[in-house]
């Protein structure tokens, strides 16, 4: 279900986070995001100038997210590859890279993606605008999604164990 940025909980802020190369985007998406009236966190990086590493921008921004079920947060690298695998080494993240409107509201509908990553070199600001819309408008379905969700916050538990097809 698609409604204007329903799955922003009330009085939670969406947690912003980016390394140098995601700077510029993530000031965008910061933009865009107060002019909607969405409350957000900015966690960092607050330069361009200055490098700063994706996995440790990426942990940061975890750190900040409350382990509360409605907690979202965007994080912008490069790629968004490296923030997207540093933030889904924490078990109840569900971190998702979308560079399209698709990729975005599948993984809210189905995955329950609690953490959008961009990048910042591949994605333009209107863009990333529609794909952050998206994102933050798409309600999890839940039913029969919902085992599957489950299932990602056990794999750390199960590593050896063969799951079967």
């Amino acid at each position: 279900m698609t409604v204007p940025f329903a799955a922003v909980s009330p009085g939670q802020p969406v947690i912003l986070a980016a390394d140098h190369a995601g700077y510029d985007l993530k000031q965008a998406i910061k933009e865009f995001l107060t002019s909607h009236q969405i409350a957000v966190e900015d966690v960092g990086c607050f330069s361009a100038n200055t490098a700063v590493d994706y996995p440790r921008i990426g942990e940061t921004a975890i750190h900040a997210m409350p382990q509360h079920p409605e907690a979202k947060a965007i994080l912008v690298c490069g790629s968004g590859v490296g923030v997207c695998i540093a933030a889904n080494r924490f078990a109840h993240i569900r971190a998702v890279l979308a560079h399209d409107v698709h990729l975005a509201r599948m993984s809210r509908l189905h995955n329950n993606a609690n953490v959008l990553c961009l990048g910042g070199r591949f994605v333009a600001p209107a863009l990333a605008e529609t794909i952050v819309e998206t994102w933050l408008s798409t309600l999890y379905e839940g039913e029969r999604h919902e085992a599957r969700v489950s299932m990602l916050q056990n794999l750390n538990t199960s590593v050896g164990q063969p799951m079967g097809c």
